[in-house]
């Protein structure tokens, strides 16, 4: 699926090569990272080219709106202009970042326009890579390829290798991996909520949402990264409609094996995906939360008995989100922090950046909201590969509770 880069002028290209197919050793290249708020360095930004939106799967029924003319009707490539503006926003963004000395990377040109055929299913088209977080996992020195549940990103991880062989060839300490992947059969949902979804009440999909059902099933591992929010030694995975409870399993047997605690977080929220809107940490100790979609009951405690103060976001600027978007009026607090006294917001979300002033951070407003359609705010629209910093323990009262994995029915 590698193509030319004619639709794709923002995509990386191909690193030179040795007659052997080894990639050049890039000078400094640095692959390690421990949470959202140590000195970034190396970050991947994503781009708009060549975007498409494919019909709904099982997965992406309940992200979508339930009248969005994205159900079906609206499948196919986004508009070129819309492409662009995208672009000239993600590239801003990027540019942001390089003027403060930041590495930026950029994901490699994959034909999205495709049909997508396996054993399994079958599907109109890819997406694209506006938002790497979803998709990479970086802990620590490894960096790993989620098992995502959307049909239409199955493929979507080959943007990435390219960069992925050149920052193993560089690092010598750098591992790449990946998750199992998942079959994303019928099997794996629960079809039967799939076909309720644009029938239910709010009410009825919330209920549903505390139940804890969602329509992935347990039949894969699924996770998305945008589902795991890292902090040192403590890793914290979202169980919701894009991350299962083999997927936190999963995540659980591999990293605490190298020393990590891994523990799960649930939202009232009727439609959980990503917690990188939800939850986020924004230094040691400080961490702000939506207030539409608190924490389920007992779950705070681990942050609390271990002295971590929780602010609730300001609301946000806009009382809808774009058009033919898939994420909530929230994004105003998917923000992206280059330190501990630095972050980057949606330029348009006032309230947002005076709550960070009072918060004693310097604000950098980015123009990003005619990008939000094509997969998210300014930390989905990133991934990092390097933060300055190591693995720090700021959990240290450790317990039993409602936010470990085993305290949920499997």
């Amino acid at each position: 699926m590698s193509i030319s880069n004619d639709l794709y002028p923002n995509a990386s290209l191909p690193p030179e090569r040795k007659d052997s197919g080894v990639p050049y050793v890039r000078q400094g290249l640095h692959v390690e990272s421990y949470n959202d708020f140590d000195p970034l360095r190396h970050v991947i930004v994503g781009i708009a080219d060549n975007q498409h939106i494919p019909e709904a799967c099982p997965a992406s029924n309940e992200k979508i709106p339930a009248g969005s003319p994205m159900r079906g009707g609206k499948a196919g490539r986004r508009t070129q202009e819309s492409i662009e503006r995208a672009n000239e926003c993600l590239n801003g963004f990027a540019k942001i970042l390089e003027d403060r000395n930041i590495i930026v990377d950029r994901p490699g040109a994959v034909d999205w326009h495709e049909r997508i055929t396996t054993p399994d299913f079958s599907i109109s088209s890819g997406f694209g890579v506006m938002p790497p977080r979803d998709c990479l996992l970086t802990m620590g020195k490894s960096m790993l390829m989620a098992p995502m549940s959307f049909r239409s990103r199955y493929f979507e991880y080959l943007a990435y290798v390219d960069l992925m062989r050149e920052y193993f060839e560089s690092d010598p300490n750098c591992m790449i991996e990946q998750a199992p992947r998942p079959r994303l059969s019928d099997d794996s949902f629960r079809m039967d909520y799939v076909a309720a979804y644009e029938y239910l009440s709010d009410a009825e999909t919330m209920e549903r949402s505390l139940r804890k059902e969602y329509s992935t099933k347990e039949t894969d591992i699924l996770f998305d990264a945008a589902d795991v929010m890292r902090l040192g030694k403590d890793i914290f995975v979202q169980h919701g409609l894009t991350t299962n409870l083999a997927g936190i399993r999963w995540i659980k047997r591999k990293y605490e094996s190298q020393g990590y605690r891994v523990h799960t977080l649930s939202f009232e929220d009727n439609h959980p995906i990503h917690i990188d809107a939800t939850f986020c940490p924004l230094r040691p100790g400080l961490m702000l939360l939506n207030p539409n979609r608190p924490l389920f009951k007992g779950q705070r405690e681990i942050f609390e008995k271990n002295d971590w103060e929780i602010v609730e976001a300001v609301s946000p600027a806009w009382d809808n989100p774009p058009a033919l978007c898939y994420s909530s009026t929230w994004l105003s607090m998917n923000t992206l922090i280059l330190d501990h006294k630095t972050v980057c917001v949606e330029a348009s979300e006032t309230g947002q950046m005076e709550q960070f002033d009072k918060l004693g951070f310097d604000v950098i407003p980015v123009d990003l909201r005619d990008a939000y359609a094509f997969g998210g705010g300014l930390h989905c629209a990133t991934a990092d590969v390097w933060r300055e910093g190591t693995c720090e323990d700021y959990f240290p009262n450790q317990f039993s509770g409602a936010h470990s994995l085993e305290h949920w029915e499997y």
